[in-house]
Parts: C-alpha cells; sequence; structure tokens
C-alpha cells in the first residue's frame, strides 16, 4: 500500500478522486493500492527552550545565549493536530512507499519532512512536484514522481532557515526585552522583521529632518513647446530675475533636433512580489490580501503555483501555451491576434537557467467561476500580463530638441507611440489623460530657425522622500534595501533580498499586529515604539538590509547544495553569542515602553482660562421668529409676538402637561426645536412619554 500525504485535505481530496483511493476513512482516503492522507499547516514544530532546559522557561539575562546541542521538534499542543499526526504515524508504519504529495517549496517540504521524521518513516519516500492542481497536472506528476533526496538540499535549507529563525527570534527577543523592557512588554526582534522594520524607520527619520528649500528655474514657450534652462536651480527670486531679464527681447534660436525610433520591453510575467506591487498600486490591496486572493485561485485550479521568486518560464512549456491561451474564452478578443502565428520562444520569457523550484505565476486555462471580485481583479492582472509577455514590443518615437538665447541652452523632450504592441491589451485601462501625459507630441524643428519666445520663471519646492506604501516597501525587502528600477538588475539582486516571498506579507503584517508601524492612508510609517525599537538596536547585524540579504544568499546557496548547513549553523551560533555579550556588556540601559492594546492613554491636563458666564438672554427681547417686525411678549400662560392681533404667533408655557423652562423657549425661538423632554402626557397614551417640540413651516408648536 502506497501512502500520499498531502498539503491540505482539499488537497488530499483531489488527488484522491484522480487516482483512485475514493472511500472515506476518518483522516484519510483509500483505494485502488493507494491511502491519501493530509496535514494542515505545521503539524511539527522546533521544541521550545524549556523542552530542552526546565530553567530555560524564564526569561534571565544570565541564561543567554540558549543554544541547543541538538535540535529537536514535537507535535504541536493542539488536539485536532495530535489526532491527525496519530492518524499519519499509523498509516507510515503500515505502508511500503511515502509519496510526498506536500507544497512544491521549501516550507512545504520542511513541513512533510518533519512529520515523516517524528513519525519514524523508514520506507522508501518519493516526491509529487507539480506547479499547478490541474487533473492533467497531477496525473502528469504521477507519472514522473522524483526521489526524494533530490529534495534534501530544499529541506536543509528550510531546516537552517527555522533555526536561524528561531535562535535569532528566541535569544534578540530575551534580550532586548530584559535589557530594555518595562513591565510585561515584550520586544519583539526578528531576523527579518528587524531590519524591515529599520528601513521604514530611516525613511521616517530622513522624512522628519527634511526642511523644503524654495528654488526657481527658467524656462521659455516657443511655438507652444515649454523648454527648460540647462542650468542648476537656482537658489534665490533674484538670480532668477536676472536670467530672465538676461534673455527677454532676445530671439531664440533651435540648435539641434533629433527624432529617434526605440522600442519599450513588455512587461515581465508575475513573480509573488511583483503581483503583490501591482495589486498595492492598482487596487490598494494588502500583501497579505493579495496572497490570500492568489492562494485561493490556485487551489481552484485557475493560476499555477504563486509562492514562486521567478519571472520566467520553462522552456518545455512553450508548446503548451497555445492551448492555455485558447481555454481563457473571456479574453479572445485580446488572444485572437497572437493565434495568427506561432507563440516565439523569447529567451525573455523562456529561460530554464532563470527557473527555481516554479515558474512565473500564469493562467492554467481553466475558465475562472465562483470567484470573488477581489479574486477577479488579481485573476485579470495574471491574466492580462501573460498575454502581454507574447505581443510584439511597443515601438515609440523619442525626440530631443535643443535651443538657446544667447549662452544659455534649453532643451524640451518627447515621446509618441508609433505602434502600441503590447500596449494595446491595457488600452481599455488608459484614460485620455494617462496617455496625454505619457505622449508628448513635438511639432517638427529646424536646425537654425529662430523667433520670439515667452520666457518665464517657474518657482518651486523641494519635496522630502516619499514614505513607503506595501508596494514599495516589498520591492525594497526584494533588493535588500536598495532603490532599483530596472528589471534585470531586479533579477540579480533578488538572491540577496530579505525573507522569502511567501513570508513578506505576514513579516509586514506582524509589524502591524505589533505596532512598530501603522498605515496613514496608503503611506506605512513608523510608531514612536518601533522608533525607539530600532534606536535601541546598535547592532548592525540585526538591523541591516544588507547583511540579512547576505544571510538569505547563504540559505539559497544551501538550497542549490553550495553551502553547508554545519558550517552555517556554527556562525549562526558565532553571531548570537557575540550580540547577546554586546548588549549586555556594552548598551546603556534605555527603557522602551509599549502602551498595551486598548489602552486610553490620558492627555495631560492644560489649566485653560475660566469661561466667561454666558450673558442671560431675556425672552421678551428677542424678535418675532415669525413676523420678524415685532418683539416677544410675555403673557399670562404664553409666549407671543406683541403684535400678536396681527401676526398670531405663540408658544403656551405648558404643552401636554409639561411646563417649558426657559431654556426649552429659547431652543424653539432660536433653534425651531427643543431637545428631548420627558413625562410627557399625551392622548391616548396612559404612560408619560419622552420627545421634542418643534416648530413647523406657520410655526405652530407640534410635537417632533
Amino acid at each position: 500500500m502506497k501512502l500520499c500525504i498531502a498539503e491540505k485535505p482539499s488537497v488530499a481530496k483531489d488527488i484522491a478522486e484522480i487516482i483512485g483511493a475514493k472511500q472515506r476513512f476518518d483522516g484519510y482516503y483509500e483505494g485502488n493500492g493507494y491511502r491519501v492522507t493530509w496535514t494542515f499547516g505545521h503539524l511539527c514544530t522546533l521544541k521550545e527552550p524549556h523542552d530542552y532546559n526546565e530553567k530555560w522557561k524564564y526569561w534571565k539575562l544570565e541564561d543567554l545565549p540558549i543554544i541547543p546541542t541538538n535540535f529537536g521538534i514535537k507535535v504541536i499542543e493542539d488536539s485536532g493536530v495530535k489526532k491527525q499526526f496519530t492518524t499519519i504515524e499509523r498509516l507510515v508504519e503500515n505502508c511500503s512507499e511515502v509519496i510526498n504529495c506536500g507544497d512544491a517549496g521549501q516550507e512545504g517540504e520542511l513541513i512533510q519532512r518533519w512529520v515523516l521524521l517524528k513519525a519514524k518513516c523508514k520506507v522508501p519516500i518519493k516526491r509529487l512536484w507539480i506547479s499547478s492542481l490541474t487533473e492533467e497536472a497531477i496525473r502528469e506528476g504521477f507519472e514522473k514522481l522524483k526521489e526524494s533526496k533530490q529534495y534534501d538540499n530544499l529541506y536543509a535549507a528550510g531546516s537552517a532557515r527555522a533555526i536561524g529563525d528561531w535562535m535569532l527570534g528566541i535569544n534578540a527577543t530575551r534580550l532586548f526585552t530584559k535589557k530594555f523592557g518595562q513591565g510585561k512588554v515584550t520586544l519583539s526582534i526578528g531576523r527579518v522583521q528587524t531590519p524591515t522594520l529599520a528601513m521604514i524607520v530611516q525613511r521616517q527619520k530622513e522624512i522628519d529632518a527634511f526642511r523644503g528649500e524654495d528654488y526657481w528655474e527658467l524656462k521659455t514657450k516657443y511655438r507652444d513647446t515649454e523648454f527648460l534652462c540647462q542650468i542648476d536651480r537656482l537658489k534665490s527670486a533674484d538670480k532668477a530675475q536676472k536670467g530672465l531679464e538676461y534673455i527677454q527681447g532676445k530671439d531664440f534660436e533651435i540648435t539641434s533636433f533629433e527624432q529617434k525610433e526605440g522600442k519599450e520591453g513588455n512587461p515581465r510575467l508575475f513573480d509573488l512580489t511583483a503581483l503583490q506591487v501591482e495589486a498595492n498600486r492598482k487596487f490598494g490591496f494588502s500583501a497579505d490580501d493579495t496572497l490570500k486572493h492568489i492562494q485561493n485561485l490556485y487551489e481552484k485550479k485557475f493560476v499555477t503555483y504563486p509562492r514562486v521568486d521567478t519571472t520566467y518560464l520553462s522552456e518545455d512549456l512553450h508548446p503548451k501555451i497555445p492551448a492555455v491561451l485558447n481555454g481563457m474564452k473571456y479574453y479572445s478578443r485580446l488572444i485572437e491576434p497572437l493565434m495568427q502565428k506561432p507563440i516565439p520562444k523569447s529567451k525573455a520569457v523562456f529561460d530554464d537557467k532563470k527557473v527555481t523550484d516554479h515558474h512565473a505565476i500564469i493562467p492554467t486555462g481553466i475558465v475562472p467561476s465562483g470567484i470573488s471580485p477581489a479574486e477577479n481583479q488579481v485573476y485579470d492582472l495574471i491574466a492580462k500580463r501573460f498575454i502581454a509577455v507574447f505581443y510584439p514590443e511597443c515601438k515609440v518615437s523619442n525626440t530631443t530638441v535643443l535651443g538657446q538665447v544667447e549662452k544659455l541652452e534649453f532643451k524640451a523632450t518627447g515621446k509618441q507611440i508609433i505602434e502600441p504592441g503590447w500596449r494595446a491589451v491595457y488600452a481599455d485601462e488608459t484614460t485620455k489623460k494617462e496617455t496625454a501625459d505619457e505622449e508628448r507630441i513635438m511639432p517638427h524643428f529646424d536646425e537654425g530657425e529662430k523667433g520670439p519666445h515667452e520666457p518665464y520663471v517657474h518657482q518651486g519646492k523641494t519635496t522630502p522622500p516619499k514614505p513607503y506604501t506595501e508596494a514599495t516597501l516589498l520591492r525594497a525587502m526584494e533588493t535588500a534595501g536598495k532603490q532599483v528600477d530596472d528589471e534585470e538588475m531586479r533579477e540579480l539582486l533578488k538572491d540577496n533580498g530579505i525573507g522569502r516571498p511567501s513570508t513578506r506579507a505576514n513579516i509586514i503584517e506582524t509589524l502591524f499586529r505589533r505596532r512598530y508601524i501603522e498605515r496613514k492612508k496608503k503611506n506605512i510609517v513608523a510608531t514612536p515604539t518601533g522608533m525607539d525599537l530600532i534606536d535601541t538596536i546598535q547592532s548592525e547585524l540585526l538591523k541591516s538590509a544588507e547583511l540579512t540579504g547576505d544571510w538569505e544568499r547563504k540559505l539559497r546557496l544551501i538550497e542549490k547544495g553550495e553551502y553547508q548547513l554545519d558550517v552555517f549553523k556554527q556562525e549562526l551560533f558565532q553571531m548570537v553569542r557575540e550580540l547577546t555579550d554586546d548588549v549586555i556588556f556594552n548598551s546603556h540601559r534605555r527603557v522602551i515602553q509599549i502602551i498595551p492594546e486598548g489602552t486610553v492613554v490620558e492627555k495631560p491636563k492644560v489649566e485653560r482660562a475660566p469661561r466667561k458666564p454666558k450673558e442671560k438672554v431675556e425672552l421678551d427681547s428677542l424678535d418675532c421668529p415669525k413676523c420678524k417686525a415685532a418683539k416677544l411678549m410675555k403673557g399670562k400662560a404664553a409666549l407671543g409676538c406683541s403684535n400678536f392681533k396681527e401676526c398670531g404667533f405663540k408658544i403656551p408655557f405648558e404643552l401636554l402637561g409639561k411646563k417649558l423652562t426657559e431654556s426649552q423657549l429659547l431652543d424653539l425661538i432660536q433653534k425651531g426645536k427643543t431637545g428631548q423632554i420627558k413625562g410627557l402626557l399625551i392622548p391616548g397614551n396612559p404612560e408619560p412619554q419622552t420627545g421634542k417640540f418643534e416648530l413647523d413651516a406657520g410655526f405652530n408648536v407640534q410635537l417632533g
């Protein structure tokens, strides 16, 4: 009997149906020589400090650093988890072969290996490695099962990551909490979390320290085209005025007119980070939201495996592309031009050297149904990007015009789209204003032509660095803090990024949850607590995105078999020892206090000047609200207009058994209504009621 272990119950059900294991039992399916069971996330985890030594249960500086001799795993303390693990343990004991059907990535490999290790698996293990959950992909995967040992390096990298996160998280969090925390506050430190926070804090400090400066630029208009003077920005209005006077009344002469045809390369296919960036930019989705939507689309078989960090496809996928495109019937208008000729096998799309565990995210060709509006938006991004990469490049004409007035040189540039190419895929999404902003069509100029122009001074102000959004923060994490716009350079820096595509969303959410950062509209800003924490950490090992990126690079080398797990662990232990000694013996004590969630912060009391008593308003000093020509007058039973015979306005002092106060009478006259009044005796109601009186359009009193 062969045992298949899937990543979750829904995937186990799909696999069981396809391989013929159709009989359902408690915790597994059986049939056709197979049993199919499942995990649900992590069933096992690394042991906690007190599992190694009882005294490590208590947080004491003198016990740090905590470095177990050997790391062990345990089943997570949860009744449902323990029940499922017991089922798996029993099935492993009674099978001839295990087929690891876990999520095809580093985390998925780690989850399954830990379960098999804890279950003391002694039988051969095969690996199902697929990039989508369609029936075709699952059948093909079972026909081409891999040997488990092919993924030993992937497991080693997952183990190294887990041990590194445990070592740094446990030791640094206890270290900083005991040294700098106050009360029961926990100062959370993490391998990826802390340098990410450090990037946000650094940007916040740059913004806070920024002081805007005025500047002036010389510009001129010649034949309805704006030219900018090619000198440094001027720092004073006087210099700008002198420059303006220098060129006024003198002809503008064209010295160069150049038009060059160029091409705009197609956008790349999506990896997870690029998809999260685009969804945040277009729809305002958080990274975590996008990950949930794309995971749902994957499990519904509409897109391929999402937790990827490549923008390329493997070369063996090229023959399958037409079938995928033909299946996308909602996009037939965009796909039809592609099917007129063979799909090009461009190295910008198909490159085995750029594909690691999985290829870029693409549609499976199954028509989506039963998806939410947000999932549909994410699917649309993926579908259009998949179509766009096979379109021709966009052809543009770039124009550069140089001119001069006396010795001052001016420049203007423009762009015109000649053939839209891949841009046609997004034509419906582009507004006329966006097209006009992007295209700047210029008239033809002849070298040597000259004539009058309209010079003027433009005044501007320097702007501070922009706060991070989730989109720009994800990009910064991907490139270890380096500002990179070029796609090729971004690809090269990915190995040194901080975190993995699948974990970055959770890191950002953790910082929000711990209130180290907060959202201000689409921007992400550091809280005072986040700022204090980073200011307290002196160790660049904890704060530096580049150093953390180097650690990430070593983990990738372990995955490739080019770096030893034992060497990595020894470097890690040494780093933690040095960090502990530095903080305990060399750091000045600085207290950080975090306000617990739900606590109401009392603002300091400000001594106010005593209020002046309100001047009392006499009712008979007011104008009649109805005729506005006569004053009001008090009678024995009512307040009314002094010209009552002509006007007829009056308010009885007592209404529905309630005598109105002067304040209530004032409200009726000045505001047109009273506040709520209790104890009104309304005919037909045995009990006193609560209500308010109002003046209607005829200035008669009625119950509101």
